[in-house]
């Protein structure tokens, strides 16, 4: 793993720099995955990406479809996965996952923890954390995945 970043968003609007940094931090990687309990953050951290990546799509959780596709600003897809809902690791297949996965498009993925066996040996590991305050600490490295948990 490489040196560990941390930004602190005191606000929802926040998140939208937080989406930046990450981004600009790590130009040449394309799968993202939030990790943090229920009520975090992670779907309004992706609609900072989408944002910060130009989309004017309205952007949801897919926890029911699993998947949302989006277009960035030059027209080209990005994926938003929610495996929150996932019972077993076949359900990611059943979507046809390593397709979009390996695709060279931007997914950011929530809950990836419930497919990490799927995950590839490289992506970039973001974690939200909310303290008293309700301010949020998003932590992020690059990742080389050996399949094992945070």
């Amino acid at each position: 793993m490489n040196k560990i970043q941390a930004l602190k968003a005191f606000r929802p609007e926040d998140l939208f720099e937080v989406a930046k940094a990450i981004l600009d931090s790590f130009k040449n990687e394309r799968v993202f995955a939030l990790y943090g309990k229920m009520g975090t953050g992670k779907t309004t951290l992706v609609k900072a990406f989408a944002e910060v990546l130009g989309s004017s799509d309205v952007v949801s959780s897919p926890t029911f479809s699993l998947v949302n596709e989006y277009d960035d600003r030059q027209g080209s897809t990005f994926y938003h996965f929610d495996f929150y809902r996932i019972k077993h690791v076949e359900e990611a297949f059943d979507i046809g996952f390593e397709e979009y996965l390996y695709s060279g498009k931007y997914c950011f993925l929530e809950w990836p923890e419930k497919i990490s066996q799927l995950l590839p040996e490289t992506y970039v590991y973001i974690s939200i954390e909310v303290n008293e305050n309700e301010e949020r600490l998003v932590t992020f490295n690059l990742n080389e995945n050996n399949h094992q948990e945070h």
